[in-house]
């Protein structure tokens, strides 16, 4: 078992004989075609002299709405089960709160026990050592924030046997009004980019803001979790806390159809779940 020594913000053990070659970041990094340096604070603060904030006095809160609980988990789960999801805002370096305030919980980076391994069929995974509550916070999917373009690039120059890990974040801000971030922890990245997908995932990407106008792809647990169980998440974004109904091993006509038509192209997914759709995400997305 090797513990990484490259960061001092957060560790994971990588149960394997051989250690996976990567750029370790536990913070997004500007890359290719970024304009904004994802470190840089661009975003106010408040005032507040207390050890943690309240919604009464924070300026924060009474902009953004209170996020989290005293123990630092999500409050709101339910958005999860729609297609969008509300960003979510932190106190931030230019905040007069403590490091201890309520109102932090990303930026403190991984305090939970996790496990890199081999999976049986799907390559890396990650695994929890410890059980995970629901609404908890797990891990940021971090990496280097690049354009369009940069990522339409990368793209198309992969190889089939080469993984695609760009996450295109695609924010609706008023009418016709959308923000993209495209994040890609492919070369540099941290122990979010080992997630693999499932159909029935028990995490869920939730975008957040600390510092930067450049939002965090923080993921959560969307249930409780047991010891050992993998962790895993939608590519395409998407999340239910529902039971998935049975599904039945014939499929319609058009569902074969399109198999057939992308089946060269797309990956098949090995998750297992009664829902399986069969093929992995084309398109690797979260919607806010």
């Amino acid at each position: 078992m090797l513990v990484p020594s490259d960061s001092s913000i957060e560790s994971f053990r990588i149960y394997s004989e051989t250690k996976p070659i990567i750029k370790y970041s536990p913070d997004n990094i500007q890359g290719p075609g970024c304009t904004f340096d994802p470190s840089e604070v661009t975003l106010p603060g408040c005032s507040c002299l207390a050890r943690s904030c309240f919604t009464e006095s924070c300026s924060c809160l009474q902009t953004h709405g209170q996020a989290y609980d005293s123990r630092g988990s999500l409050l709101s789960l339910s958005s999860t089960d729609s297609g969008y999801c509300s960003p979510v805002f932190e106190c931030n370096a230019l905040c007069s709160c403590s490091d201890a305030c309520s109102n932090r919980v990303v930026q403190r980076g991984l305090r939970l026990g996790l496990e890199v391994y081999c999976t049986e069929n799907m390559g890396w995974g990650v695994r929890t050592i410890e059980a995970i509550p629901n609404g908890t916070f797990v891990c940021e999917y971090a990496g280097e924030v690049i354009s369009f373009e940069e990522a339409r690039r990368r793209q198309l120059s992969q190889r089939s046997e080469e993984n695609n890990y760009i996450i295109a974040v695609r924010e609706h801000a008023g009418t016709g009004s959308i923000t993209e971030t495209f994040v890609d922890p492919a070369m540099v990245g941290n122990v979010g980019r080992f997630l693999n997908h499932s159909c029935q995932p028990n995490l869920f990407m939730q975008p957040v803001r600390v510092h930067s106008v450049v939002p965090r792809l923080a993921l959560f647990a969307g249930r409780d979790i047991n010891v050992l169980e993998e962790l895993t998440f939608d590519y395409s974004g998407g999340y239910t806390n529902q039971q998935p109904v049975e599904v039945p091993s014939t499929h319609s006509a058009k569902a074969v159809q399109a198999n057939r038509i992308d089946g060269s192209q797309r990956k098949r997914c090995h998750c297992g779940a009664n829902n399986c759709t069969q093929f992995l995400p084309l398109d690797l997305s979260i919607l806010s």
